[in-house]
């Protein structure tokens, strides 16, 4: 099972993924995107890592997601990716341009080989005002044609709004072995 949880800020995507790989009776390996570019996003990073259990494996993988997973995959674990707009940020920020382009095509291509499940969570950002500069529509476009391309080739897609999942494909009764 693979599936793409879409949702706003704070509209309850991560505690949704969480709590499905609690209940799935797998091994849990988390895989987190983020950096701690400053005190406040290391603050975020601190409470997320606070709140999940001790004994899932964290993984930190901010640019390299495909080699991760399939390095980590397994038909006994679960992979949670949270979460795929941070990854993308990090790629945008490279001075090499090509290297989005290049990530996202391997994870595009590795993800129908893993074997076990993966749960992939990301930021629907395209739903307000289209953004004023050529790094934030970049951004926008970006996430917005990978969310398509993952919608498409994934199996299940939830959007989540105000802690409430909306599947939009799929049908879905969670991990439970």
């Amino acid at each position: 099972m693979q599936a793409l949880i879409l949702g706003g800020a704070r509209s309850g995507k991560s505690h949704y993924a969480e709590t499905l790989a609690q209940q799935s009776g797998h091994e849990v390996i988390y895989i987190a995107t983020a950096q701690a570019h400053d005190a406040e996003m290391q603050e975020r990073i601190t409470h997320h890592r606070a709140t999940r259990p001790a004994h899932w494996l964290t993984v930190e993988e901010p640019l390299t997601l495909a080699t991760t997973l399939q390095h980590h995959a397994a038909s006994h674990r679960l992979l949670l990716v949270d979460c795929l707009t941070l990854w993308l940020t990090n790629l945008l920020c490279l001075e090499d341009e090509q290297r989005l382009q290049t990530e996202t095509t391997a994870l595009l291509q590795t993800l129908p080989r893993l074997p076990g499940h993966t749960l992939l969570v990301s930021n629907e950002v395209g739903l307000g005002v289209v953004p004023l500069g050529e790094l934030t529509r970049r951004y926008v476009d970006s996430a917005g044609r990978l969310h398509q391309q993952l919608a498409a080739q994934l199996e299940t897609v939830v959007f989540m709004v105000a802690g409430l999942p909306q599947v939009l494909k799929g049908h879905f009764n969670g991990l439970a072995e």
